[in-house]
């Protein structure tokens, strides 16, 4: 790993990662993405603790961080799809090794009660 300085630190790419994966939900959503294209509706039944708002707004801003694709369909009533760009697909073996690291995390917890 690289050495950030205080100038520096905020550019890194450790904090450009933790802008993508900081909301609450994000992981959550990037993952269900990555199982199959979802609706709106869908998404909220698979997160029912997660109001439609903040739903609404963690979708956006994956969109504008060009982690997920919005799908609007030009029909009545409006269909909107969603699922995960080239580069979130790439992010994928990421989650993957912070599932494994998770597991082994709880482990580790579970030994040393």
């Amino acid at each position: 790993m690289e050495n950030y300085d205080s100038e520096s630190i905020l550019d890194c790419p450790f904090a450009k990662v933790q802008k993508i994966v900081s909301g609450k939900w994000n992981m959550l959503i990037i993952y269900l993405l990555s199982e199959e294209t979802l609706r709106f509706g869908q998404l909220h039944r698979k997160l029912p603790s997660m109001t439609q708002s903040t739903l609404s707004k963690q979708l956006r801003l994956l969109e504008e961080q060009g982690i997920i694709n919005r799908h609007v369909f030009n029909q009545i009533p409006p269909k909107v799809e969603y699922s995960l760009t080239e580069i979130g697909e790439k992010f994928l073996p990421v989650l993957k090794e912070l599932e494994k690291w998770s597991k082994e995390y709880e482990d580790y917890c579970n030994s040393n009660k």
